[in-house]
């Protein structure tokens, strides 16, 4: 088996994925910031890292999963003013902040669902660590990395990129920005004057009046910043250094770089070894975002009810499209890529269905035709060889697709199954299982007709006692033998209940 690698943004190129604990790997991920409903630009880091999450449970890692919860702060240093989303949205639609928070995070976890996203390790929120963010802050401006004006505290990026640049650690190391010329981009934004230099980014802002989300500390009332919030999580859940940072390509700059100098100051390493950015979704080429006025909400895709859509589309369609693509390259929406998507998934599962049903029972050891086989175990092979290669779903997909037909075909006795081997039959059910449920985390999104055929049977089992009781066994004997030609099997026992199963 060939080993993992994975695309580090940090160094710009793929490296073979080795954990700093053997069997052991820690992850963190940027979670939603919960003052509004998700929509598909979101689901497609959440799916991304979902499978990525899988992929490292497949290969035997032992794996602590961190996905925050922003429901604090979160205000942006670049493109627009300053300022806490979870009050401003709170006042907006006439709520307590945590009853906006607790509303928008249901419909997260809601959506993670529909999705079938296993639910990360720990999910830990930022108004829950306020302390650590503050013992984080006290400790970089001991340090002398940042300063405090009016309530408010900056980082100082200037200063730290004279000590720490020398020492390879530069910030921008990440996004591949240079200081000197940010200071020129930069634009200007609210209470700027109160900084040193314009790069400088805020650990904690003081609360102006009315502000409804505010905590206490050594420099007055306030809320965090976005950046420090993330650091201090991932110090206490993963420790001072841990293996893969994730995210979209979006928190490169400012929040992951941010994030590193942080880390740089108080832990005296970049938290992270490996960091995995997935693309964006874009619309006619531009990223999905409320600045666009092109977002499409999770529960308008699941419904339909959006002037962009032609149709619903199911979470099981919305993931399939996600992961047709590489997870590195931009994928572009379209009704006709996702009607191709819904498409794509129901020949697949179809497949699966009929690869389940299929027995290796009296298969022979050596393959009757020896191209067949040949063809086959080359394509399963591949699974592994290009998961291992960035995690590459894309190409994993269009295998599982070649070998949809030759599935189809032992079905239809096309091709005989004696044409493969036991073995190369066992290992294409096997891998075709656990790459398309257990990796990919795709299912049939059919309703479960179980139950229902349960209450008709009881039905037709109640009113056939009821013909006996009456001594009409022309109706009793009807039901039990039309039943029977269905292949479902009535039996009654000496105490007189009646049970059914399938012939």
């Amino acid at each position: 088996m060939t080993e993992l690698k994975v695309y580090n943004s940090l160094t710009r190129q793929k490296e073979i994925f080795t954990a700093l604990t053997p069997g052991h790997v820690g992850m963190y991920v940027c979670g939603p910031t919960v003052s509004g409903e998700s929509h598909l630009g979101h689901a497609r880091p959440f799916i991304t890292f979902d499978i990525i999450y899988r992929y490292l449970l497949h290969l035997g890692f032992q794996v602590r999963y961190v996905r925050n919860i922003t429901d604090a702060g979160h205000f942006e240093e670049e493109g627009r003013e300053a300022e806490d989303k979870i009050s401003k949205k709170a006042v907006l639609e006439k709520l307590e902040p945590m009853e906006l928070v607790q509303k928008y995070s249901n419909l997260f976890h809601w959506a993670m669902r529909q999705f079938n996203n296993l639910e990360p390790s720990i999910e830990p929120t930022a108004t829950g660590h306020i302390l650590e963010q503050i013992g984080m802050i006290e400790k970089i401006i001991q340090d002398g990395y940042a300063y405090v004006v009016n309530g408010s505290v900056y980082f100082d990026v200037a200063r730290y990129n004279d000590d720490f640049g020398p020492r390879g650690t530069p910030y921008g190391m990440l996004s591949g920005r240079v200081l000197e010329e940010m200071l020129e981009t930069t634009r200007t934004l609210e209470n700027q004057e109160e900084k040193r230099n314009k790069a400088d980014f805020a650990l904690w802002k003081k609360a102006p009046p009315g502000h409804i989300m505010r905590w206490e500390s050594p420099w007055g009332t306030g809320f965090p910043g976005w950046h420090i919030e993330c650091s201090a999580m991932s110090t206490k859940y993963l420790g001072e250094q841990f293996d893969i940072h994730g995210g979209g390509m979006d928190l490169q700059f400012p929040h992951h770089e941010c994030e590193i100098a942080q880390s740089v100051v108080c832990n005296h390493h970049i938290p992270a070894r490996y960091w995995l950015h997935n693309n964006m979704i874009t619309i006619n080429g531009k990223k999905m975002g409320k600045s666009y006025n092109n977002v499409i909400r999770l529960t308008e895709l699941f419904s339909g009810d959006h002037p962009a859509l032609e149709q619903a589309y199911t979470p099981m369609t919305i993931r399939f499209f996600i992961l047709q693509t590489h997870y590195r390259s931009t994928l572009d929406f379209s009704n006709d890529a996702l009607q191709a998507a819904e498409k794509g998934l129901k020949r697949l599962l179809e497949a699966f269905e009929v690869l389940q049903k299929l027995s290796p029972d009296g298969l022979p050891a050596k393959a009757e035709d020896k191209e067949v086989d040949s063809k086959i175990l080359k394509l399963v092979a591949e699974f592994d060889e290009f998961m291992n290669d960035d995690f590459n779903t894309a190409k994993v997909l269009a295998n599982m697709f070649e070998l949809t037909p030759l599935i189809n075909s032992f079905k239809s006795g096309q091709i005989r199954l004696s044409s493969i081997s036991k073995a190369t039959f066992q290992l294409l059910q096997t891998q075709f299982k656990a790459y398309l449920a257990d990796i990919f985390g795709l299912k049939d999104e059919a309703p479960d007709q179980s139950g229902r055929l349960n209450g008709v049977l009881q039905l037709l089992i109640h009113i056939r006692k009821e013909a006996r009781a009456r001594k009409d066994f022309a109706t009793s004997d009807k039901i039990r033998n039309e039943l029977q030609q269905l292949g479902i099997m009535l039996k009654d026992d000496k105490d007189g209940n009646v049970s059914w199963n399938f012939s």
